[in-house]
């Protein structure tokens, strides 16, 4: 398919679906396209589709229309669509087949995130909930809801709750505070790799943080600085990443990185999420025997006591703030998927925060 060609996954799908998907079901449904693929975040281009691409579409329908519905879509679906092929490779299946996916939402939201959200999610079922499953659920869109159970679990899921979100900005400010002073050590051993790498490193905090701030699931990498560049704050914190990963690294009240930190300061200070903290460049306080060392750092600390104290579970305020699974982890697609690490993670929340399980995880 040539770029010229190129239509938007999303935009194909609601097409399909209305052209050709709809009329063959004659049943309450729910129709989407949601789950993975880069045209659910509509970052999808011409390269997108040469593997696993092509007129898909989701159908919820109750668990004793499935069967019916199925045979339907088998035995009416057209060879090709728009000039596509309505058949094409499963990497699921190992074989060429359409991808009109026939099932219940009890089933489906299982598999997407592991859990049925609707039975109740506590804290560390959260915490363990990787960013990319979220945005399966959250992102993509719904062409029809005749029971608006799929858009009402959107909506749970949209954003995580005030306490969770609190321990998670409280994890970040740790994650950069934890980091920022390495790069003027660095420095002063004369270790320019050293310092780049970690000037990178804290690019990346810094956007994470930023999509913390503005309430949006970060992407994996790949689509990183793409999904960055929608957020309202890309405009004035993105020159200063830019420059600070373009330069030779420094530090310094003036350097980019101290720009853009105390711009995530006062932006912290304005989202009302625990009381008022002034932002405030300062010489690194080791913590131990009273050493001071001469790198500018911001008071990172300030933040994370101000936000932990504002959580109100007291077992999640007492918990380190070391972060969720997309802190702890790189959360690729081998992590989340093919590992029992989730799982595991989310147990061992569990545990710390002496939560029982529930009888439905």
């Amino acid at each position: 398919m040539t770029s010229s060609a190129f239509r938007p996954g999303l935009a194909l799908a609601e097409a399909f679906y209305a052209d050709v998907v709809a009329p063959l079901v004659d049943c309450p449904h729910t129709a989407c396209l949601l789950g993975e693929g880069s045209e659910i975040l509509g970052y999808d281009s011409a390269r997108s589709t040469d593997h696993e691409w092509g007129p898909r579409v989701q159908l919820f329908v109750s668990a004793d229309k499935v069967d019916r519905v199925r045979t339907a879509i088998a035995q009416g679906l057209p060879a090709e669509y728009d000039g596509l092929p309505t058949a094409w490779y499963s990497l699921a299946t190992n074989t060429v087949t359409h991808h009109i996916e026939v099932t219940t939402f009890d089933d489906w939201i299982v598999a997407q995130i592991g859990t049925d959200p609707r039975q109740g999610m506590d804290h560390a079922a959260w915490l363990g909930l990787a960013h990319q499953r979220l945005l399966y659920v959250t992102r993509g869109k719904v062409f029809r809801d005749d029971d608006g159970e799929l858009t009402r679990v959107r909506s749970a899921l949209d954003w995580y709750p005030d306490d969770v979100w609190r321990w998670l900005v409280a994890s970040q400010w740790y994650l950069i505070g934890n980091t920022e002073p390495l790069i003027g050590r660095a420095l002063e051993a004369g270790d320019q790799r050293g310092a780049r790498l970690l000037t990178a490193k804290l690019c990346k905090l810094i956007m994470h943080m930023t999509f913390l701030q503005e309430r949006r699931y970060w992407p994996y990498d790949k689509w990183l600085g793409t999904a960055f560049a929608e957020l309202e704050a890309a405009a004035t914190l993105g020159p200063l990443i830019d420059a600070a990963i373009e330069q030779s690294p420094k530090i310094g009240t003036d350097s980019a990185i101290s720009r853009a930190l105390t711009m995530l300061g006062d932006r912290h200070t304005a989202l009302a999420l625990s009381d008022p903290v002034t932002p405030v460049i300062g010489d690194f306080q080791v913590n131990i025997n009273d050493a001071v060392r001469p790198y500018p750092v911001l008071n990172t600390s300030d933040f994370i006591a101000a936000t932990t104290a504002a959580i109100t579970d007291p077992a999640l305020r007492k918990l380190t703030a070391v972060g969720g699974i997309d802190q702890l982890t790189h959360a690729d697609d081998a992590l989340i998927h093919f590992t029992p690490w989730p799982e595991h993670l989310t147990r061992t929340y569990r545990t710390l925060l002496n939560t029982p399980t529930p009888a439905t995880a």
